[in-house]
């Protein structure tokens, strides 16, 4: 692809993320803030495409914007009532949270001003390069070093507990 439709591209995902990241932490309907961050994860995907990690932006898709976000909307469902909004914080919060924004984009722009990006267009990039599924099976499941079927199977146990725990919430009404 060209570099300049590579450039208009990233910024058009770019700026996409970061307002509807904005909309979904100042939103003041949770259902608004859940449908908000469900772009924002989408516009992730955008990114993994864009760098050609196919896989990562079908995990992605199916996992974060999939699953997680419906998660976070029966969560909503299940503990508001209809017409709730979000209370407003104190200034001392907002300046707080400023802050916290400024930190992070103190330590994001020391970052990327001490790295040298190194960029050619007749070279493939690092990213060009699929890699195999098989390698990305044996990683997850393998019992071995550098292999993760113990965290996988932890954060299998942590998504029991969220279910049960939605059920109690459930119940109790």
């Amino acid at each position: 692809m060209d570099p300049i439709i590579n450039l208009i591209v990233f910024a058009c995902l770019g700026v996409a993320s970061l307002v509807l990241s904005v909309l979904a932490v100042s939103s003041k309907s949770l259902l608004r803030a859940a449908t908000y961050l469900l772009l924002v994860l989408i516009c992730t995907a955008g990114f993994y495409l864009f760098l050609n990690y196919h896989f990562l932006a079908a995990v992605q898709i199916s996992v974060y914007a999939g699953g997680v976000v419906v998660l976070f909307i029966f969560a909503i469902f299940l503990t508001s009532n209809k017409g709730d909004v979000m209370q407003k914080h104190q200034a001392q919060k907002y300046i707080l949270g400023a802050l916290a924004a400024l930190g992070g984009i103190a330590v994001t722009a020391f970052v990327l001003l001490k790295h040298r990006f190194v960029y050619s267009g007749n070279h493939p990039m690092e990213g060009d390069q699929e890699i195999n599924m098989k390698v990305i099976g044996e990683a997850l499941m393998g019992t071995e070093k550098y292999q993760y079927l113990l965290p996988f199977e932890v954060v299998s146990l942590l998504l029991l507990a969220c279910i049960i725990g939605g059920i109690l919430i459930a119940r109790k009404r």
